[in-house]
């Protein structure tokens, strides 16, 4: 007899509202049991296709749900993954991956073989589930009998419910264990090692990724724990060792997993979660143009989620190793934010769809969608937005699009499948390689040693391509290297110098070739694997896997002509690329109209210098704008090199004059002399005068269309200041005689006249 799990009471009402509306969204904490009960309870009207996230969680939802129903796994339930499947004509109950419904829909966009889509885990927002979701809800608008459920424990239902037409929403609560959750600021093994200790039940720990999981079990397995089994747990292990992280077992076990163990993968009897916050995910990356895996913190869904995989059947402890303070996102991004394009795209294309005005339940942004585009292009898979044969060929292949290429342009050899398969499943064999041409043939030819999903992958490709497209050809190794080109156009690469691990990518990109490739020789390559790093500080890729490419296989180069401006002259070069690499550079004529052009742009880029900010005071003083773009116009006129600024000199005539009437250069004064003016950036004038040659004068000049006050700056016969005024009647009345007392025993042959009103202003000395 199958145990009770809370969702059980809400499967009458689930199956009601799929009755009534055709669509549900339900929202059950882990532990609730949506994912093994909804499924059955749902396919007594009809078939259903359940899909989950992870190839891992799928085969092992389908044993579970065999196991609490009485069920033949195979018969009743099945499972079907990328190059893994096992189910018949009779199976009701389908468990697969996200991308196995969009490749069914290609073929069947009624999805007429299933009665019910069950979209489970909708919260992790892989791209496959978008696109699923998008185009199962159009084959729902076309069959009045087909009904969908999307199920999550913590997503935002609304948009999701919305999407579906406003579908009902089924919220099942649980009393869930507490777990006290604690911040530790040790490393994972001393936490994991106090936790043992402290602790009872299964220990699980979460880590970025399989190089994390290898090393800190290595490091554990030192520290000799009392009784202490370690198991791994993530996407590349074999079948049987997943299945033995996951088994119950009444012995204590330390499972160090990657998220895959977030959600719907339960390990029974955890009591204590050790979490890092740190995940590891594909982003895109535009100035490299490829996904690379980062490393990020986990969202606060994630860390949750994480945490309550100790409170399943009890009481448990969370042990979070990071900072309480730090502050983390609520939700996880979804993939269509942040991955490469190219293959969802190639699904729509093939389900009959255009990119742009297909109804996503979450758009991507034009610019992915070009990039995505355009490197299909370069695959030869499209023409605008429509399939080549050749990209009918690639859809059918359950393959990233540059895989599927690869994979056609050679044959469909043994050789490339097991390529196709090392690179899909990112395979790493232990030890040192031997020299070679490639690295992904290198890793290629040690298929025997890959995990069995590897070996398993490289099989169904074969058969894939033998079934699809034909039998296939014999192994050639410079087919398959030139297959590797048309399947990689835009990451061929060049050395800097000859035998440099120095590379520079398609782009411009600098990068560096990984010490254990064993490519040595080769003046072009293809960076297969690039991921970003730095080498003595300075930002750069690192390359980890690639391909040497002959130049008698390169297409022929296209070159255009491209303008630069260096040291303030246009320089013109015609660059000569294939494939987007530089592999040839000339000088050429300069075009006038391109080089009158930068050097406007540049003009005005450059703004107000120094040496010009006071012509910009001054016209701004005469109520005249500086218009740039009018100067950079006048200046840059069959200019050949990028001219000095003058802003007084790029004006027309009539404004010239208008700006010396209202802002003048120079002051008169009552010696007969006159004065440079100082036009500041507050729009006041300044003029320096020495005191003596403005004797006589009542008030302060008054300049510009407001008629503003010339502020005076008053100098002593050493030129230096000794008042600053735009009031002079006021100076000479109340502060000249106190300035005649201090100055005129210091200067006695300069005039100090007791009345400065009347006396004749003058720039000279007194007679001896």
């Amino acid at each position: 007899m199958r145990p009770s799990l809370p969702i059980d009471p809400h499967l009458a009402e689930i199956r009601e509202r799929l009755a009534a509306r055709r669509a549900v969204v339900v929202i059950a904490p882990p532990g609730a049991g949506k994912t093994t009960r909804v499924p059955p309870a749902v396919a007594e009207e009809g078939p259903v296709i359940v899909l989950q996230p992870r190839r891992l969680a799928a085969r092992s939802l389908a044993a579970r749900i065999a196991a609490e129903n009485g069920f033949t796994l195979g018969e009743e339930v099945g499972w079907q993954v990328r190059a893994e499947r096992r189910f018949t004509a009779r199976t009701r109950i389908l468990v697969a991956t996200e991308g196995i419904l969009t490749a069914r829909l290609q073929s069947d966009p009624l999805l007429t073989g299933f009665r019910t889509v069950v979209l489970d885990e909708f919260h992790e927002r892989s791209i496959h589930a978008d696109l699923a979701l998008a185009l199962a809800r159009e084959a729902w608008r076309a069959r009045s009998d087909l009904r969908i459920a999307v199920m999550s424990a913590t997503l935002d239902a609304g948009p999701v419910a919305a999407y579906l037409e406003d579908a009902p929403v089924v919220r099942i609560a649980v009393r869930e264990h507490p777990v006290d959750v604690s911040y530790a600021g040790t490393t994972v093994e001393e936490a994991i090692a106090e936790a043992w200790r402290r602790g009872a039940g299964h220990l699980l720990a979460f880590l970025p990724g399989a190089p994390e999981i290898r090393s800190v079990g290595a490091r554990i397995a030192t520290m000799r724990l009392a009784g202490a089994r370690l198991f791994p747990l993530h996407g590349r292990l074999s079948a049987e060792e997943q299945d033995a992280a996951i088994a119950p077992d009444e012995a204590r076990k330390i499972v160090l997993a990657t998220n895959v163990a977030e959600t719907s993968l339960t390990v029974p009897g955890v009591a204590t979660v050790v979490d890092t916050g740190l995940q590891r995910l594909p982003r895109f990356d535009p100035v490299l143009g490829i996904d690379r895996l980062v490393t990020e913190r986990i969202p606060r869904d994630a860390a949750d989620q994480r945490a309550g995989r100790a409170g399943r059947t009890g009481p448990g402890r969370a042990v979070r190793l990071w900072d309480e303070r730090d502050e983390r996102p609520p939700h996880r991004e979804p993939e269509i934010a942040r991955i490469d394009l190219a293959g969802p795209l190639l699904d729509l294309l093939a389900w009959g769809g255009s990119p742009r005005t297909f109804p996503w339940f979450e758009a991507p942004s034009e610019d992915r969608l070009a990039r995505a585009l355009e490197l299909l292009r370069r695959l030869g898979a499209v023409e605008g937005e429509h399939l080549t044969p050749l990209g009918r060929t690639l859809a059918a292949l359950p393959l990233s699009p540059r895989l599927a290429r690869v994979l056609v342009a050679a044959g469909g050899s043994r050789l490339a499948a097991a390529a196709c398969a090392v690179l899909s499943e990112r395979f790493e064999p232990r030890g040192p390689l031997p020299a070679g041409s490639s690295d992904v043939i290198a890793r290629a030819d040690r298929l025997e040693d890959a995990p069995q999903a590897v070996r398993a992958a490289a099989r169904e490709i074969a058969s894939l391509h033998e079934r699809l497209i034909g039998p296939a050809s014999e192994d050639d190794e410079v087919r398959l290297l030139r297959a590797l080109l048309e399947g990689f156009p835009d990451r061929l690469a060049r050395r800097r110098e000859p035998g440099s691990p120095r590379l520079v990518l398609a782009g411009g990109h600098g990068a560096h070739l990984d010490r254990a490739s064993v490519v040595h020789g080769g003046t072009f390559l293809l960076a297969i694997d690039v991921e970003a790093s730095a080498a003595k500080g300075v930002a750069e890729a690192r390359v980890r896997m690639a391909s040497l490419v002959e130049e008698a296989w390169l297409p022929a180069a296209s070159e255009t002509v491209e303008h630069r401006l260096e040291g303030g002259r246009v320089r013109a070069s015609a660059i000569a690329r294939v494939h987007g690499l530089v592999v040839g550079e000339r000088a050429v004529p300069a075009d006038p109209a391109v080089t009158e052009r930068l050097l406007r742009d540049a003009f005005v880029a450059r703004g107000v210098t120094p040496d010009q900010t006071e012509a910009a005071a001054r016209l701004r003083f005469a109520g005249v704008d500086p218009d740039l773009e009018a100067a950079a116009a006048l200046a840059c006129a069959g200019a050949t090199a990028l001219p000095a600024l003058d802003l007084l000199g790029t004006l027309p005539a009539p404004m010239r004059r208008r700006v010396e009437a209202a802002a003048p250069a120079t002051l008169a004064l009552p010696s007969g002399r006159s004065t440079r003016l100082r036009y500041r950036d507050d729009g006041a004038v300044v003029a320096s005068v020495k005191l003596q040659e403005l004797f006589g004068l009542a008030s302060s000049p008054r300049l510009g269309p407001r008629g503003a006050p010339v502020v005076i700056e008053l100098l002593a016969p050493n030129g230096r200041p000794v008042q600053t005024t735009s009031d002079l009647a006021s100076f000479w009345d109340a502060t000249y005689p106190a300035v005649r007392r201090e100055l005129r025993g210091r200067y006695p042959r300069h005039p100090w006249p007791e009345d400065p009103w009347t006396a004749p202003p003058t720039h000279r000395v007194k007679p001896r």
